[in-house]
């Protein structure tokens, strides 16, 4: 069986990747990639057999977790390290399945899954659990299974952050062993695979609001932050990817050095923290949203660490300056090894970054980041005045993944189109299309609020339930427009949230997933009113009738 993939907005012809992903990653490495999921569904199978007999495993919740998180898009694309992961998985399910004891009765293909001795053997196993692997599953439950299973993965993600900042959850560990073994056994209804995506968004609830926790312990509470657009001379290094802690340790060792950090990406929120701003050699952002890299970094002077996901094949031209640390990593690039009792070592790209010479000075505008729920809120009693006077008439979160694929103009487009007295949230790379614009102010509150990261749409979340609590209604009821982009599995499982919470109307493009089955669709448009993004005069005035 060939390659299929299509867990990303940008699928080839929005259908699936076959010849290889337009993500980059090849054939390999997305057959290794079905293999290993199909190995985490047997951990989750008897793991959540020992979790309902109150026996739990840190080893094994950590590595589910991970072993999710590296089948993202744009995250792992080495197969040798997969074939290892893969080799551990057979080792976690061994010990899971010893925790959970005899199982009864039959037990899931993915339960008594053993791997191939070799790399050819591990590839021909994989052929028979793809995505299509199954080609009798009715359609709309397949469509199910694999929400379920594309939400589990922005899970992962989210719950692997907050775990790298010492918070835990046996509620979110559990589900997700338990949605893995639904989906190993291949044998949940509609009604229960829909209930089962649901809940996935809310226990990503839980997860994004364990990050925010992490986050603000560790880093403090986030607040409104001029951050600068240009580069200072001298040598650099430049952070992409989500890891607030991979850059706190970064801006330590090159504390005293020379060197200046500058953020990219998700990493630009990061200014909005007083913990890490602190640091004078932060000295800014450099660039733009991930996909615009491999244009960004081309024959750039400065070192690149990648810290989560959001890598693209580098260029020859900085290829010898890019490093990878955590699940991220790509064929012949350096990486960073994980935490062993200390912190990261980054001496190795400290070192090329001096050697690089750096930038040269160069001129640039400030934009402002930091408008976290708490900042919001702490002028809560103006945004209510405001809109009570009719100088606010209307909310509009924009926001969402970035991506290459043509028609996300829309958003600028959106964002430039939206009357004078209306305020805008944004958050996630998806702001990097209007957040340099200038769209002034309301009373001294800015129109553009940044919230920060993708993971932050819990901000949002906490904004949008106190302006309903302030007015006495619910979200729907409030004059609040969603416009989202998606491109991977955070946001999926970040819709799923939002659908958890009962929130209608939302538009999203600029396609809609690949994976949605007709049936499915229908579910979500009669009970949610879920739509695609159309053409911007027309949606903008349905959301200001």
């Amino acid at each position: 069986m060939k390659m299929f993939c299509y867990q990303c907005e940008q699928t080839a012809k929005g259908t699936g990747c076959t010849a290889g992903g337009v993500c980059g990653k090849s054939p390999e490495t997305a057959d290794l990639q079905d293999l290993l999921i199909h190995a985490v569904k047997g951990i989750g199978w008897h793991a959540d057999r020992a979790a309902k007999q109150g026996i739990r495993d840190g080893e094994v919740n950590e590595f589910t977790v991970q072993a999710l998180f590296t089948t993202i898009t744009n995250v792992e694309f080495d197969p040798d390290r997969l074939e290892k992961l893969i080799r551990k998985a057979a080792e976690i399910k061994k010990k899971a399945a010893r925790l959970a004891g005899e199982p009864e009765g039959d037990v899931p293909a993915a339960a008594a899954w053993e791997p191939a001795g070799t790399r050819e053997g591990l590839l021909e196993q994989a052929s028979g659990v793809g995505l299509m692997s199954n080609p009798d599953r009715p359609e709309d439950l397949r469509s199910l299974e694999h929400l379920i299973l594309f939400g589990l993965k922005g899970l992962a993600a989210y719950t692997d952050h907050a775990h790298i900042l010492g918070r835990d959850s046996d509620e979110v560990y559990d589900f997700i062993h338990r949605a893995l073994a639904a989906l190993a056994e291949e044998n949940r209804s509609a009604e229960e695979l829909t209930a089962l995506a649901l809940e996935c968004g809310g226990v990503n609830i839980t997860a994004m609001e364990l990050l925010s926790e992490g986050h603000r312990e560790h880093f403090g509470i986030p607040e409104p932050s001029e951050v600068f657009l240009g580069t200072r001379k001298g040598p650099a290094i430049i952070v992409s990817g989500h890891d607030l802690l991979d850059l706190e340790e970064l801006l330590i060792q090159t504390e005293g050095t020379g060197v200046n950090v500058y953020t990219h990406g998700e990493m630009l929120p990061a200014h909005g923290y007083p913990g890490l701003k602190k640091y004078p050699h932060l000295a800014g952002n450099f660039g733009t949203a991930w996909m615009n890299q491999q244009k960004e970094f081309d024959n750039v002077p400065a070192a690149v660490l990648f810290t989560t996901n959001c890598i693209q094949k580098p260029r020859d031209s900085y290829f010898d300056r890019v490093f990878t640390t955590g699940l991220v990593a790509w064929p012949g690039i350096p990486h960073v090894k994980d935490r062993d009792g200390g912190p990261k070592d980054f001496s190795d790209v400290i070192a090329k970054a001096k050697e690089l010479g750096g930038f040269e000075e160069t001129e640039g505008k400030t934009i402002t980041v930091g408008f976290a729920h708490e900042a919001v809120l702490s002028v809560a009693d103006k945004v209510v005045e405001a809109v009570k006077s009719g100088a606010i008439k209307h909310f509009f979160l924009i926001g969402g993944c970035d991506g290459a694929k043509p028609g996300r103009d829309y958003y600028t487009r959106f964002a430039e189109s939206t009357p004078d007295d209306t305020v805008i949230l944004t958050l996630a790379c998806g702001k990097y299309r209007f957040n340099a614009l200038d769209f002034g102010e309301i009373g001294g509150i800015p129109r553009l609020l940044d919230v920060g990261q993708c993971n932050d749409a819990y901000s949002a979340v906490k904004i949008a339930q106190a302006l309903a609590g302030a007015f006495d209604c619910s979200v729907n009821e409030l004059p609040l427009s969603l416009i989202i982009s998606w491109y991977e599995q955070k946001a999926v499982v970040v819709l799923l949230s939002l659908l958890h919470l009962g929130i209608k109307g939302i538009r999203l493009g600029p396609s809609l997933p690949a994976f949605v089955s007709p049936g499915v669709l229908r579910v979500l448009v009669d009970n949610f009113a879920i739509r695609p993004i159309g053409e911007v005069e027309a949606d903008l005035a349905e959301c200001l009738k």
